[in-house]
């Protein structure tokens, strides 16, 4: 990777703790794909129980023509008294009679294959070829075996990267990897040509069938810190990835655009004149909830992968001290521009043992807790003040524009909190 960023502040030393991860499967990311990608859809191979975890977690599709379903795997099925290949295809066809729509099938996997008894990789070469130039389809694995809530996104990205059209070797381009919402994506794209570079992509691309061209004059900037794979899959094609923050908070988004400006060779000064009054705009929005959150103590349980940005951002940008940033795993090449903007002493703990941190949180009682579904409740009923990581993935955090609805998402359970005191 080639590093343009600051000079790091700090080289803390992370504690990796050998735990059982308590987050959710790849398949969640499920949630936030079918809306990015408008011609797709998602055919999860699984069991009823998987079937049921994602209809919960996007039963708000019930109002819109969905885009995903499960094929649920039984037990004759698994005991190989059925060809699940013949089965597999004829629920597919069943399903293009129906959604004549869809330009890519993905077919996720919720359990390795070994266990599904099905390897889903040439059934996907084999549909593929089944409907020539009609239909792609590709398959990932959302198995919480191999994946952690928001590698679903990594895995799936990493699937389709093999299906970019090729660029002209030395042909430049930016291309912005990660699900942004469109309204955030407009924001970047506007910026990018007020800085005047060009062509910049984004992958995932709102339709499937319009993916990026990609070659090894390709400029890779990632907006997500979770897509490791991904990142790795565009190098073996000849592309570079850039190494910056996120864009996540003011200084975040402004580091995250000067890394990819100053790689496209924009002055310094043009930079700084296009980023002027997005910044001040940011900032005076952003005034509005930092003094609620200004000295109040924060703890992150891992989950989502985006821990260590957010904690950045609360603890630089809005004053809150950082009693300890769990992750789920640290992919210390991604994040080593964002762990060099903690501050000394940050407690960065990777696969934190749950129980061990609900012990260290009960002790310290901090005055907000990110964590997921499964603990917000009963710390509050402990009385203790919580952020559900969740609403963190699904809501658009990214940008200038986004600062202070990110900071207004922490400071809201202070605020409420402090209201119903008696």
């Amino acid at each position: 990777m080639a590093s343009d960023v600051p000079a790091p502040c700090r080289d803390e030393a992370t504690s990796p703790v050998s735990s059982q991860r308590q987050a959710f499967c790849g398949l969640a990311g499920i949630v936030w794909l079918h809306r990015k990608m408008q011609d797709a859809f998602f055919l999860v191979v699984g069991s009823r129980t998987c079937a049921h975890m994602l209809q919960s977690a996007a039963g708000v599709m019930i109002f819109a023509s969905p885009r995903f379903a499960t094929a649920i795997l039984e037990e004759r099925d698994l005991a190989g008294l059925a060809d699940v290949h013949v089965e597999l295809d004829r629920l597919v066809e069943r399903l293009l009679e129906r959604r004549p729509d869809i330009a890519t099938l993905f077919l996720v996997g919720s359990c390795p294959s070994e266990v599904l008894k099905l390897d889903l990789g040439k059934a996907a070469e084999r549909l593929t070829k089944a409907h020539p130039g009609r239909l792609r389809v590709l398959a990932y694995s959302g198995s919480g075996l191999e994946t952690s809530f928001t590698q679903g996104e990594d895995t799936c990205l990493e699937a389709m990267v093999g299906d970019l059209p090729s660029r002209p070797a030395g042909e430049p381009g930016l291309l912005v990897v990660g699900t942004l919402a469109d309204v955030v994506e407009d924001q970047f794209s506007r910026l990018f040509e007020a800085l005047g570079m060009g062509p910049v992509h984004f992958f995932p691309p709102r339709l499937s069938s319009q993916l990026p061209p990609l070659g090894s004059g390709t400029q890779v900037l990632l907006a997500q810190p979770f897509l490791g794979r991904t990142a790795r899959a565009l190098e073996a094609r000849g592309a570079r990835v850039l190494e910056a923050p996120y864009p996540i908070g003011i200084e975040g988004t402004r580091l995250w655009l000067g890394v990819a400006a100053r790689a496209w060779g924009v002055a310094e000064g043009r930079l700084a004149e296009i980023l002027e009054r997005p910044v001040a705009r940011a900032e005076q929005a952003l005034a509005h909830y930092a003094p609620a959150l200004a000295g109040k103590r924060i703890a992150f349980f891992p989950d989502s992968q985006l821990e260590i940005p957010i904690a950045r951002f609360l603890q630089r940008e809005c004053g809150m001290e950082l009693l300890e940033v769990g992750v789920p795993y640290l992919d210390r090449r991604l994040m080593a521009a964002e762990v060099a903007l903690l501050p000394e002493g940050t407690q960065l703990l990777e696969g934190a043992d749950v129980d061990q941190q609900l012990e260290r949180v009960r002790a310290e009682r901090p005055d907000l807790t990110v964590c997921g579904l499964g603990l917000a409740n009963p710390l509050e009923a402990e009385g203790l003040a919580t952020k559900w990581s969740i609403e963190l993935v699904f809501s658009p955090i990214q940008g200038f524009e986004q600062a202070a609805d990110l900071a207004e998402l922490f400071a809201r359970p202070l605020i409420r909190r402090e209201r119903l005191k008696v």
